[in-house]
């Protein structure tokens, strides 16, 4: 469904929007704003304030180069919500392309992992019970909860239990930080050649495993070569590759298990 009459009065944007693709789906062009449906206020609400300073401070430092990252800005509501009946803001950018690239999507998440880290000191929903299904992937993919029966389909139960097997409950993949969880399709270049992240996913986990997930999403969905799983198959790595896996496979609604197979080869001939 369209963003509604009030929620259009309350972002000041006219109602004749525009279908944007990519992401969940939902979100349209209305004005000079994205509108995205499915947010959670109080997700929001802790991170947009932190995004927007940080989206300044990119923009604004004296010794910027063009093509440094940049971060889409979320903008308020005039009533200073920043979600209204679950739509939230952000600034369009005009002539934006999707970045597809791998290396260049993971010097992004090093680039803007390094800028979150000193920035936000704890992550409130990381102690709350969770929230849709994302967040209970990631509980589960990190050993905090268990998959219910079924949860991931039938068809997806072997490689579910092959994944479970595989993790390390010791193994240490760093400190945990802010990061994003879902980079992958949601880094565009603006005209300049800047990388502009959009619709951040905020998690309270090790980079690297934001990294890993953002791997597996390349080669899965954006034409990344299968190669790029081969440094993530031993050590540390592939436990952070591990968990990524299995958060991506209990979160998708269906696991798509062939295309998982193939992605996650490198890891294991068997899974061919």
């Amino acid at each position: 469904m369209p963003p509604s009459e009030h929620v259009l009065d309350l972002f000041a944007v006219p109602g004749d929007v525009e279908p944007l693709t990519g992401g969940q789906g939902g979100s349209v062009r209305a004005g000079d704003l994205v509108l995205s449906p499915g947010r959670d206020a109080v997700v929001q609400d802790l991170l947009n304030p932190v995004i927007a300073r940080l989206a300044v401070d990119l923009d604004t430092r004296p010794a910027r180069e063009r093509q440094d990252l940049r971060i889409a800005m979320p903008i308020p509501a005039r009533d200073g919500s920043w979600v209204v009946d679950g739509w939230s803001a952000s600034r369009y950018e005009p002539g934006a392309q999707l970045l597809v690239d791998l290396e260049a999507t993971l010097a992004v998440a090093a680039v803007l992992h390094a800028e979150l880290a000193p920035r936000v000191s704890d992550w409130p929903p990381a102690q709350q019970p969770p929230r849709e299904r994302w967040s209970q992937a990631e509980r589960i993919a990190f050993g905090e909860a268990s998959p219910e029966p079924g949860a991931a389909g039938a068809e997806a139960e072997p490689l579910l239990r092959w994944l479970l097997e595989q993790r390390d409950p010791g193994a240490d993949l760093g400190e945990p930080q802010l990061v994003d969880g879902d980079l992958a399709g949601n880094v565009l270049l603006d005209p300049d050649g800047a990388p502009v992240v959009i619709d951040i996913a905020p998690y309270w986990r090790p980079p690297l495993w934001a990294e890993a997930t953002c791997v597996l999403d390349s080669v899965m969905w954006w034409g990344a070569d299968v190669e790029a799983m081969t440094a993530w198959a031993d050590g540390v790595p592939r436990q952070a590759m591990i968990r990524a896996a299995l958060f991506r496979l209990l979160s998708d609604r269906p696991a798509d298990v062939a295309a998982y197979g193939r992605a996650l080869a490198p890891l294991s001939p068997a899974l061919r």
